[in-house]
C-alpha cells in the first residue's frame, strides 16, 4: 500500500511540475531573433558582385560567408588572375565577418606598426566588406581580382544589392 501512495505522491509532483514549467513559458516574453544571413542572399551577392566584375572586364573570385566565417557561396570565373584567389577571397569574407570591418582594417594596424594584429590568423588585405541587416554584421564578402582597389569595388558593388 506503501508503494501506491509513493506513486501518487511522484505523479502528483510531477504533474504540479509540468504545470508550472507550462505556466512559466506562457509568461516568458518571446526573444527577437538574431537576423541571419541565408544562402538566398548569399548566391544574390556572388551574382552581383560577378555582373560587376564583368561588366569591368576584372574576372576574380568571390565568397560570402555567414557571421561564424563559414562558406556560404563562393565563385571562381574565367580568367581570375590570382591562383589562390579563392582561398584569398574566402579569407577576406571571413576576416570582414568575424572582425565585423572591412579586412584592410587589419592591414592598415600592420601597416601603422601595430604588428600583433599579424597574429590573428586572419587575411589582412583589402577586398573584405562585412554584410549588415539591420545594424548588425551577419556575414562578409570577400572578392580577389587584380588590384586590391578593384577587390574592394567590386565587394563594395556587390553589398549595393542587398537592402539593410
Amino acid at each position: 500500500m506503501q508503494s501506491r501512495s509513493n506513486r501518487l505522491l511522484i505523479t502528483f509532483s510531477l504533474m504540479t511540475f509540468a504545470w508550472g514549467a507550462g505556466a512559466q513559458a506562457e509568461t516568458t516574453p518571446p526573444t527577437e531573433q538574431k537576423p541571419v544571413l541565408g544562402l538566398d542572399s548569399a548566391i544574390k551577392l556572388v551574382q552581383t558582385a560577378r555582373a560587376y566584375a564583368d561588366a569591368h572586364h576584372w574576372p576574380c573570385a568571390i565568397s560570402v560567408v555567414d557571421d561564424g566565417g563559414w562558406n556560404l557561396a563562393s565563385a571562381r570565373m574565367d580568367g581570375a588572375p590570382v591562383v589562390a584567389g579563392s582561398d584569398l577571397a574566402q579569407g577576406k569574407a571571413r576576416t570582414a565577418a568575424l572582425f565585423k570591418r572591412p579586412s584592410d582594417d587589419l592591414e592598415k594596424a600592420v601597416n601603422g606598426g601595430r604588428f600583433a594584429a599579424v597574429t590573428a590568423g586572419l587575411v589582412m588585405m583589402k577586398g573584405g566588406q562585412p554584410v549588415t541587416r539591420n545594424g548588425q554584421v551577419i556575414g562578409g564578402i570577400g572578392v580577389s581580382a587584380d588590384t586590391p582597389a578593384h577587390d574592394d569595388e567590386i565587394a563594395l558593388a556587390a553589398l549595393g544589392a542587398l537592402v539593410d
